[in-house]
């Protein structure tokens, strides 16, 4: 199992070690269009926000999922991942790395094709369960960087 790839942030070169550089573009390009982003709020000044914002520029169907169940950027929002009623192919995740294991379980329940942990969010254990249930996943990346990132 892979779980190296480099990516780079202004004039560095960053080691990941959750995600190689083929799994990161089949996420963005073949793993479907329907993304739940867990965490994403109104609130314009968390990261989820933006990346949301970000990711419909691109072509991507958001999927706001929120205790608070807010419509964010046009799109209605859902407390949880079961509440959402189509299929949805990533679930990009804004949550405390405490909390992403159970996150990552619920995307294997839905039926999602992979999951992405955000920089920070990371929990080995269930990026093990998620690759062993056959779903991709990045972990500690962000599809923001990937998607400006020339390759």
């Amino acid at each position: 199992m892979q779980r190296t790839g480099n990516h780079r942030v202004g004039a560095f070169v960053v080691r990941n070690m959750y995600g190689d550089d083929q799994t990161v573009r089949r996420i963005l390009t073949e793993s479907g269009d329907t993304w739940a982003v867990v965490g994403l709020s109104s609130n314009p000044g968390r990261a989820a926000y933006g990346v949301a914002a970000l990711l419909q520029r691109h072509g991507k169907r958001i999927v706001p999922v929120h205790p608070k169940a807010e419509t964010v950027h046009g799109e209605r929002g859902y407390a949880s991942l079961a509440d959402i009623p189509f299929p949805v192919d990533v679930v990009d995740v804004f949550v405390n790395s405490d909390l992403a294991g159970q996150v990552a379980d619920e995307a294997v329940a839905i039926g999602a094709k992979a999951v992405w942990f955000q920089l920070d969010v990371i929990d080995e254990a269930a990026y093990d369960r998620t690759r062993g249930a056959g779903l991709d996943m990045v972990m500690d990346r962000c599809p923001a960087i990937e998607l400006n990132s020339p390759r």
